[in-house]
């Protein structure tokens, strides 16, 4: 495989495309190398548009998100390099590195210690110095850390939690794909006072599950 063909061909097919046209954006993407986040029984798939499985046979559904929907989160959030970012769902620590290249310093949690570890290596050897990971509960954020300038859900969950958006300043925007299949919608929550929070729904999609995360009660008939 010609990977920089591949790298290519992603961000011009795939990516553009689907709305990503910040030029920050896409130079990133060629920057940050997705195949050196892929875990080897799947680095075929780097560039394929969809996502790549984290964890033999899927377990959990841990995944990488597909690389226009990733693109796109960033995109909206528009991070500064002022900026400090919290991320749920560290996974394979890709989108780790690619907002370490945006902001000051990141924070990302991940609850599947395999995974934690995986990411931390992953992070070493690209050189990226300014990302944090932590082992834990991605649902209850970082309150040691907070607040923060954005915060970002690898992942889908039923309802962002309150305690998420308490850890965001004032001018903070958080990303999070939202809802239950077959419908599921990312959105931007930005914090606009001190008990103040809008947001707008970008675009729908669909995710796995983060873990750790509250699910609505279900109807018995």
């Amino acid at each position: 495989m010609n990977v920089e063909q591949a790298r290519f061909n992603m961000i011009e097919q795939q990516i553009r495309p689907w709305e990503v046209l910040d030029q920050g954006v896409l130079d990133l993407l060629a920057v940050v190398h997705r195949e050196d986040f892929v875990p080897p029984a799947y680095r075929a798939l780097a560039f394929v548009d969809m996502q790549v499985p984290l964890r033999e046979q899927g377990r959990n559904g841990q995944c990488m998100l597909e690389p226009k929907v990733e693109a796109r989160l960033l995109q909206e959030l528009q991070v500064r390099k002022h900026e400090k970012v919290l991320e749920v769902g560290t996974g394979s620590g890709y989108m780790a590195a690619l907002l370490a290249h945006q902001a000051q310093q990141v924070h990302s949690i991940e609850i599947v210690p395999e995974l934690a570890a995986m990411a931390r290596e992953n992070l070493r050897r690209a050189a990226v110095r300014n990302v944090t990971v932590h082992d834990g509960d991605g649902a209850r954020g970082l309150p040691g850390q907070a607040p923060f300038d954005v915060i970002v859900l690898s992942g889908s969950v039923a309802a962002v939690p309150q305690a998420l958006l308490d850890q965001l300043k004032v001018g903070g925007r958080l990303a999070a794909i939202v809802g239950d299949e077959p419908v599921m919608r990312a959105s931007v929550y930005t914090r606009t006072g001190e008990r103040e929070f809008g947001h707008v729904e970008v675009f729908d999609t669909v995710a796995p599950r983060l873990l750790g995360f509250d699910e609505p009660p279900r109807f018995r008939f």
